[in-house]
């Protein structure tokens, strides 16, 4: 069994060796919570069922990547631009993608509980599939696909609500202060 060390480095320099390892050892589970991926360059790769928890994206470009049954529980891919990426049967609770630019990507039957999509880009990605996309969060700066695209119960206007936690009359106030 390789260290998350080992992997990140075949993940960084030798996608075609990571692949090889993967299909030999997908059905133990790899552990690769927490590992800081930001900044990188991605391309042509497959995680299956690996443990993601915690783990930092931000800023990378991510192309052909394929997160199959993966746990992608509070992942940051904040800032980043993922194109041709499949979530397929993966955890997305929490995971952050805001500001990021979502081209193309899959998420067939992935679970978007608490993800967060301030500001970002899905507009050419396929979610109708997911679950719990009514549980996500996102604003006016959300762009999202055609309705083709989207589970039939979403709906994507932003609309303020009591968690933002905004009082009108706050906003003209001025201050003793």
């Amino acid at each position: 069994m390789k260290s998350k060390d080992e992997l990140l480095e075949l993940i960084l320099n030798d996608s075609n060796a990571f692949n090889e390892y993967i299909c030999d050892n997908a059905d133990n589970g790899i552990d690769m919570s927490e590992v800081d991926l930001s900044n990188s360059e991605i391309r042509d790769i497959t995680f299956k069922n690996i443990d993601f928890t915690s783990s930092t994206f931000s800023d990378s470009h991510l192309f052909n990547v394929q997160f199959i049954e993966c746990d992608l529980t509070s992942a940051d891919f904040t800032r980043s631009t993922l194109t041709e990426c499949d979530f397929s049967n993966s955890v997305l609770n929490g995971t952050d993608f805001s500001y990021a630019t979502l081209d193309y990507c899959n998420f067939n039957e992935a679970d978007m509980a608490g993800s967060v999509f301030g500001e970002s880009d899905l507009s050419n990605s396929d979610l109708s599939t997911s679950f719990n996309l009514n549980a996500c969060r996102f604003d006016e700066g959300t762009v999202w696909p055609d309705d083709d695209m989207l589970p039939d119960n979403f709906d994507g206007m932003y609309s303020s609500d009591l968690s933002s936690l905004q009082d009108d009359e706050d906003e003209n106030q001025v201050s003793d202060y």
